[in-house]
């Protein structure tokens, strides 16, 4: 039930911080010649993380003459994926959903749904595993790039002491922080079902029916095991009874021979 509950909302989190996420910093150029400066310069860039292709101008403090510069990386593969795994989650959590509610019948009809069900639950435990460990690494890629002291190394201008260059503000990164903590928090999730989904398949079942069988064949043999050492106490005793026949007649028939000595005489 919590699976039914959390799963759907977890993916949407997840995806809807990564994937909706935009921000910049703003950085300022200062030069000798205060007529070439800028002090307002903004570089924007959001979803999915392109950041080689994010182009911005900055003054080299020289004359007229302007630099164009690009941001360093490329983080889009780790978090396109991380998005296309949370919207599939959260389409099948859906399908699921209204399954286990109004079609639990059919979907214990046979072994083939709980089966197909146990099958996807793994798969995306290893796709929310992989799809967030990506996704970590590449927010701290994107970190890295976006960092004003970073790019203001790439500017022409700042490397002169007497240019002054300063980040104004640094890009807030909380929304991505919270996506991939959504994104192993699905992977718990996900995972820590599997043992209940388990159950519901027939291989479960099966399992069980194996290990009763050889304890009972066990409790079987066992009685039966007692019932023939109980026969054979009694036939044994029978046995020693009729051994102990013949012995007493021939004690009984020992005076006969001194009788006979005496009628002799």
């Amino acid at each position: 039930m919590c699976m039914v509950i959390f799963a759907p909302l977890f993916a949407i989190f997840a995806f809807a911080t990564c994937g909706g996420y935009s921000g910049g910093l703003r950085l300022s150029v200062d030069c000798v010649n205060k007529t070439e400066s800028n002090l307002s310069i903004d570089i924007a860039f959001a979803y999915p993380f392109r950041l080689h292709q994010v182009t911005f101008e900055v003054p080299t403090c020289e004359g007229k003459e302007r630099q164009k510069l690009t941001l360093i990386g490329d983080s889009s593969s780790s978090a396109e994926f991380f998005v296309t795994v949370a919207v599939f989650a959260f389409l099948y959590s859906l399908a699921a959903t209204v399954v286990y509610i109004f079609f639990q019948n059919k979907y214990r009809e046979n072994n083939r749904g709980p089966l197909i069900d146990f099958i996807v639950t793994v798969v995306f435990s290893f796709l929310w595993l992989v799809g967030s460990s990506a996704w970590a690494k590449g927010l701290s890629d994107v970190k890295v790039a976006t960092d004003p002291k970073e790019v203001l190394l790439l500017m022409s201008a700042c490397k002169q002491p007497s240019n002054k260059c300063m980040a104004v503000h640094s890009p807030v990164m909380s929304s991505l922080n919270t996506s991939v903590v959504f994104g192993f928090l699905n992977f718990i999730l996900w995972a820590g079902n599997i043992w209940f989904v388990f159950k519901e398949t027939g291989w479960h079942s099966s399992g069980q029916r194996y290990l009763s069988d050889p304890m009972e064949k066990h409790s079987s043999s066992y009685n039966q095991g007692g019932y023939n050492q109980d026969s054979y106490g009694s036939s044994s005793g029978y046995s020693q009874q009729a051994s102990l026949g013949p012995s007493s007649d021939e004690f009984g028939q020992q005076p006969t021979g001194p009788t006979s000595f005496t009628n002799q005489i």
